[in-house]
């Protein structure tokens, strides 16, 4: 397998802060551009994506790919997903562990999958289409949920590390879904860290969510939340070191205060991972 690259720490980048990237130049290692946003002919997104791609790293993250989706893979999607590759060059590709419609319609929603087998063998095949598509192994997210299915047969962390096994693909694992479908579901999120390959993720996420109580949603719009850090210096603990970034989606504050928590995520991680190293 290749070694993992590790570009540091980064943010997704947003329009918020386009200006006041190039005009600070923020001491960041890369940025992760949400890939549905650059799928333009031209104009403003693509003028500020070139600039910036001349001076950072960076990743392409989707939404679009319904990997776990029973219509066939969008081949319009994917081409225009090639062209864009062809011009960022980026670190990686990722998009979610999960389905995002049918019937060719759009529930611009990351829907979880029942855990099957019949699931898994249809995800692994897709993977692998995609992947010989591109040319280049994927990164798939675990997303947050909500509900669960009866005819699942294995939990999600077993059922994420098959597919990256079987479709030799890669995980970008993001701590806070873990944080929140644990609370929703009851389950232990440091089984799910145990049960996931460390030669597999590449890529961590770190977000914000709101707490109602009885349920935990993944709403990106506050910062990271004390349980999503102490998770994440677990996780830092046994992955080792991961490209790491904050996702910003609503509520978007200045970018220096992304700058500042994102301070937060170094200052816990580099010392398990200058540890490690030791």
């Amino acid at each position: 397998m290749t070694s993992r690259p590790f570009p540091g720490f980064g943010l997704g980048l947003r329009k918020e802060h386009y200006e006041a990237v190039l005009a600070q130049q923020p001491a960041l290692g890369w940025f992760e551009i949400l890939t549905e946003n650059y799928l333009v002919d031209g104009g403003k997104p693509l003028h500020y994506l070139d600039r910036i791609r001349a001076d950072y790293p960076l990743a392409m993250h989707g939404v679009s790919l319904s990997i776990g989706g029973t219509d066939p893979l969008n081949r319009e999607y994917l081409a225009r997903l090639k062209a864009l590759i062809a011009r960022v060059e980026p670190l990686w590709v990722s998009d979610h562990l999960c389905w995002t419609g049918v019937d060719g319609l759009n529930l611009h929603d990351l829907l979880p999958l029942p855990y099957t087998e019949e699931a898994l063998g249809h995800v692994v095949a897709r993977v692998g289409q995609v992947q010989d598509f591109l040319g280049r192994r994927i990164l798939l997210e675990n997303v947050s949920s909500y509900l669960s299915y009866p005819e699942s047969a294995m939990p999600e962390w077993e059922f994420l590390a098959q597919v990256a096994e079987r479709a030799d693909c890669l995980i970008l694992l993001d701590i806070n879904n873990i944080y929140v479908s644990a609370r929703n579901h009851g389950f232990d999120p440091d089984a799910y860290l145990a049960a996931i390959p460390p030669e597999r993720v590449w890529q961590f996420h770190l977000a914000g969510h709101t707490d109602l109580g009885e349920v935990v949603i993944d709403t990106h719009d506050h910062p990271v939340r004390r349980e999503v850090w102490n998770l994440f210096a677990r996780a830092a603990a046994r992955f080792g070191p991961v490209a790491t970034m904050i996702e910003r989606d609503d509520h978007i504050p200045p970018l220096e205060t992304l700058l500042q928590e994102l301070d937060q995520a170094r200052r816990i991680a580099e010392p398990l991972w200058t540890h490690e190293a030791a």
